[in-house]
């Protein structure tokens, strides 16, 4: 998946992406109040962030990566002319009750305690911060190399990152929860019990404290 294009039509496409899409969105729309406006921290292609604003909320869109602008123009380009999807180029030039990072956005960042620090001053008090995550303790991916290699650093550091061109990392819950002090508290994570090993993603929700 090299374009914009291609990528979002495959999660369009992808019945197990679009359910775990659709857990995500009802969580963050049940946290959200009535009307209240949320920045949707790389958008990708804007699939999350058309849902977010059918919804009634004003919708802030930021991603970095131009396909992905370009596509998420053209999917949403009657929300952006109505406004109620709004493009910005940097995440801090909005204030909001919420920030959701979807499907992994957030592995590919290395230095989580500079990015709580900067959503501090776009969230607003008693609001949060929602990331799907992917799930570092996925039994799916112990037929892995990297992963078996790497368990000894996940319980030492709670953080590793695979030799790849993206260079995406994995992140335990504990080490995202001291990332994010003293401005966000993990509040919530799902899954529990055995989805916390069959599992691919995991949802945290960090409150603006």
């Amino acid at each position: 998946m090299h374009t914009g294009e291609q990528y979002h039509a495959f999660m369009l496409g992808s019945q197990r992406d679009r359910a775990v899409r659709e857990r995500f969105q009802k969580l963050a729309l049940g946290l959200m109040p009535a009307g209240a406006g949320l920045l949707d921290f790389g958008a990708g292609t804007g699939i999350d962030a058309k849902a977010y604003a059918a919804s009634g909320h004003p919708t802030f869109v930021y991603e970095p990566s131009e396909p992905m602008r370009a596509c998420l123009a053209r999917y949403c380009r009657d929300e952006i002319a109505r406004e109620t999807v709004v493009t910005l180029t940097s995440p801090l030039a909005c204030k909001v009750q919420a920030v959701t990072a979807d499907f992994a956005v957030l592995n590919h960042i290395e230095d989580h305690a500079a990015l709580f620090e900067e959503l501090s001053h776009v969230v607003q008090a008693g609001g949060f911060v929602l990331a799907s995550m992917l799930n570092p303790y996925y039994l799916g991916d112990a037929r892995y190399d990297w992963w078996r290699a790497n368990l000894v650093n996940l319980v030492r550091h709670g953080h590793y990152a695979i030799p790849s061109e993206s260079r995406i990392h994995r992140f335990s819950p504990g080490f995202m929860a001291r990332a994010a002090a003293p401005y966000f508290h993990l509040e919530r994570r799902t899954p529990r019990g055995w989805g916390t090993v069959t599992e691919l993603y995991m949802f945290l929700l960090f409150r603006r404290d």
